[in-house]
């Protein structure tokens, strides 16, 4: 009888660590989906144009096809790179950090000045129109698996500098699971943006009442300028993770001015208010972001992309 109390007496033990175990996982794994926001939001804003054009039929398929391209981005490739870094280099984490929020800021500041100066950018937007279906499919789905390399590298960056624990299993599960997770959260929710169109045209045509069919015409009306705000909200959530994420990294490797400033700052103008403190906080990093990316646009397409032989700076 003692063994057998003994025993369960040891699985209770093992069932509290894993409990545990749990718990980090998911804390884990909810702070560095909130870190990433912006990250994720520009990339559920983005995506869409990918399918944008081709038959309804061909719309899932193609999400399908980006989205397992994703999953084998994060979980393939750069996992085990994150891993390695952790073990071997996790000097390397806030430096990364830091080009991946210079590199969000670019894009922030790209997309301001495509709004500021839409003729210089038609002809790229026509430029595949003499490929076929099948071809242009085929390079849609690996330019959009190419952004999200990117994209997911600094969600997987962004992800390990926010696991405190040093235990490499637990940093390779909560990579895992952030990955799995945002790449479905991510992929749905574009699977429904772009399928809301056609519910909407469905329902005009089949509704049994008058009230449904009008509610599927609003949805075809409000969806143009749903993906309007989609795009403004990714920008400036581009901009405000991209400069939070630079003032952070630069306070991690020792220079504190930026972001001691930023917060004596926004404490002054929120007067104690924590909600009012936090969003002048995230203004003032967009407003930071905005100037990195205004000063990093130059460099990027004068110096960066024709040595890379790109046509353009940005990655969408």
């Amino acid at each position: 009888m003692s063994g057998v109390l003994a025993l369960l007496d040891d699985v209770a033990a093992i069932a509290k660590v894993a409990a545990a175990s749990i718990d980090d996982v998911a804390a884990h794994t909810a702070k560095a989906g909130s870190k990433a926001a912006g990250i994720v939001i520009d990339d559920a804003a983005v995506t869409p144009k990918y399918v944008t054009g081709f038959k309804p039929e061909r719309e899932l398929p193609m999400i399908w096809r980006i989205a397992k391209g994703s999953l084998i981005n994060k979980l393939v490739f750069l996992l085990p790179v994150a891993l390695l870094m952790s073990l071997f280099a996790p000097w390397l984490v806030p430096p990364l950090l830091i080009l991946g929020g210079g590199y969000l800021c670019f894009e922030g500041a790209e997309k301001i000045m495509h709004v500021l100066k839409p003729h210089a950018h038609v002809e790229e937007q026509h430029a595949d129109t003499s490929m076929d279906v099948q071809a242009l499919e085929e390079k849609q789905v690996k330019g959009a698996i190419k952004t999200d390399f990117i994209l997911s590298a600094e969600i997987m960056t962004l992800t390990l500098s926010t696991i405190e624990s040093d235990n490499i299993w637990m940093q390779a599960v909560v990579l895992a699971v952030v990955g799995i997770v945002i790449t479905f959260a991510v992929y749905g929710v574009v699977a429904i943006i772009v399928k809301m169109d056609d519910l909407g045209l469905w329902l005009a045509r089949v509704g049994k009442s008058v009230a449904v069919k009008s509610f599927g015409r609003a949805i075809v009306a409000v969806m143009p300028w749903f993906l309007k705000v989609l795009t403004v909200v990714g920008t400036a959530a581009m901009l405000w993770v991209g400069g939070s994420i630079i003032v952070h990294s630069a306070h991690q490797m020792g220079w504190h001015f930026p972001e001691e400033t930023i917060h004596h700052w926004a404490h002054g103008i929120g007067q104690g208010d924590a909600a009012f403190e936090w969003i002048s906080k995230a203004v003032i990093d967009g407003v930071l972001g905005v100037f990195v990316g205004l000063a990093l646009v130059p460099v990027v397409t004068k110096v960066i992309a024709p040595l890379l032989g790109g046509k353009k700076g940005g990655a969408h």
